[in-house]
């Protein structure tokens, strides 16, 4: 069963739309940070923007499987296949942060962690307007 926030498409857009505005401007600061070449402060910083996807993106996508696309995929099997597709994407993102720690385990702190950060953004970017597309009919 999913919470009343994310059955409702409006609230549901405006979680969205307030992780992504955090987890953009943590990415632009990481960036700044990065090519002023202060290494140690980006590499703090690599870690606040991972903890942002994970407790923020990555914990919302967890609960939308658990609860809201299973609700979604037992009312309009036909959005099945819509519903992998999402699915899929939380993966991908999860996949990303995953890669990016282990870059930054290795000690290493390079353009990929930078390339690695606005791939998640774009990522989401589309989920969300995919997602979006389909809650105003569930």
């Amino acid at each position: 069963m999913s919470g009343p926030a994310l059955k409702h498409a409006h609230s549901h857009a405006a979680i969205h739309e307030a992780a992504f505005i955090e987890a953009k401007e943590l990415t632009d600061l990481f960036e700044k940070v990065l090519k002023s070449g202060d290494t140690d402060k980006a590499s703090e910083l690599a870690y606040v923007v991972i903890e942002h996807w994970e407790t923020r993106t990555l914990r919302h996508a967890d609960s939308e499987e658990e609860g809201l696309y299973k609700e979604i995929k037992e009312e309009q099997p036909e959005l099945s296949d819509d519903i992998v597709a999402l699915t899929r994407d939380h993966d991908i993102l999860r996949l990303l942060v995953k890669e990016i720690k282990e870059i930054l385990a290795k000690g290493s702190l390079n353009d990929d962690v930078l390339e690695k950060f606005h791939a998640l953004l774009h990522v989401n970017l589309l989920h969300n307007e995919k997602e979006e597309e389909i809650l105003p009919h569930h």
